[in-house]
């Protein structure tokens, strides 16, 4: 056998611990097999090399013993030399152990355990709630502990025992030259236990399907998307394992006023063509009530007026948004005869005067320019 630096094989620090030289024996034990190298004896020795490595730096008194005398510890009867051939842990055992680690089962003999699993509920709230923040009350359907046999899906009088197909890990492993597969345990379809007498609510299961009741607390500033998340309000786990969580996401319905975008709040508010030319004061509503709105002379259709801290406050940097009014300049309806002349006589006083209608004026002076140029 070569006498090479069991840390140079590994290709590992003198420093490292169980679980670098764990992995890195891994790697090379699936690079050197014989099973991945038929008829490579090169490759064959190479295994032989890594593996008695691994067996001497995994072992606590051997390792100390190669760390103060080197290979000289183990000639001459010592602790023995490296295990030879391929018994100890062989290839079979390296996959077991990645499975274990995949699966969650790789302490053969232990019962599995499998966390519950988490739980959606969508819930619909207003504008206002999802504003200022509410209380909620639901209903959810869910598995929770069976409180008959609490969980352990056996009669008060049953025995319960190890499954003795899969030891408890509820999966079974079978290998095939490199392959390794893993399924469900065929005798205890995953429990891992054998129940002589299962319970007759939960059928042995452990769970029921129950309907249960909570409230949720809503924080003030909540969005469409947002989720809440209710840590152990989910399904129950199996063989007294934690139960999943519940997440809560939030729906916000459209509202008759405001539309919303981030933290600002957006409406549209009609003024009459009188107040826009000759200004005023307009009642807006918010969430927090009604406010004035200044409207200045001449203001023109789409003009945006910012109403600071009159949005949202946000969950995270309590920042208050805006509520931004977009005024609309309503053309009257339905007028009657008196009226229709009052128009008239104004639309006659104002035609012709370009200072009074600046964007009609400009507007048509563009269009003779435009139609100038075609005729050039």
């Amino acid at each position: 056998m070569s006498k090479r630096d069991y840390y140079e094989i590994l290709g590992v620090a003198r420093s490292a611990d169980e679980k670098e030289i764990k992995k890195a024996y891994k790697r090379l034990a699936m690079k050197y097999h014989p099973d991945r190298n038929p008829d490579n004896k090169d490759a064959e020795s190479k295994f032989k090399e890594v593996k008695e490595a691994y067996e001497i730096l995994t072992d606590q008194q051997k390792r100390a013993a190669y760390d103060q005398y080197g290979h000289a510890a183990f000639e001459q009867g010592g602790f023995g030399g490296g295990a030879g051939g391929f018994g100890g842990a062989d290839f079979g055992d390296i996959f077991g152990d990645m499975f274990g680690d995949i699966f969650g089962g790789g302490g053969r003999g232990r019962q599995r355990v499998v966390r519950g699993d988490d739980l959606r509920y969508d819930l619909e709230i207003t504008l206002e709630e999802a504003v200022k923040g509410t209380t909620k009350d639901i209903k959810i359907n869910t598995l929770a502990e069976c409180d008959s046999c609490h969980g352990s899906g056996a009669q008060a009088d049953s025995k319960v025992e190890t499954c003795p197909t899969c030891k408890g890990a509820g999966r079974v492993r079978r290998q095939q030259g490199f392959f390794v597969t893993e399924q469900v345990c065929p005798t205890c379809h995953g429990s891992g236990k054998k129940i002589e007498k299962p319970c007759t609510k939960c059928h042995g299961d452990g769970r029921v399907h129950k309907a249960k009741n909570l409230s949720v607390k809503i924080p003030a500033g909540v969005d469409t998307g947002n989720q809440l998340r209710l840590s152990g309000e989910g399904a129950a786990g199996e063989n007294g394992a934690p139960a999943g969580d519940l997440y809560v996401v939030i729906h916000v319905k459209d509202h008759h006023i405001f539309e919303r975008d981030g933290n600002n709040l957006y409406c549209e508010v009609p003024i009459s063509f009188t107040m826009a030319a000759l200004g005023g004061e307009i009642e807006v509503p918010t969430l927090d009530g009604r406010v004035n709105l200044k409207i200045p002379a001449e203001t023109q259709t789409g003009k945006l007026f910012r109403m600071r801290g009159k949005g949202v406050t946000s969950t995270r940097s309590h920042y208050a948004g805006d509520l931004i009014c977009k005024v609309i300049i309503e053309t009257p309806v339905k007028l009657n005869e008196e009226q229709r002349n009052l128009l008239k006589q104004l639309e006659e006083s104002l035609e012709g005067s370009g200072k009074n209608r600046p964007k009609s004026s400009s507007f048509l002076d563009g269009v003779k320019k435009f139609f100038d140029d075609l005729t050039k």
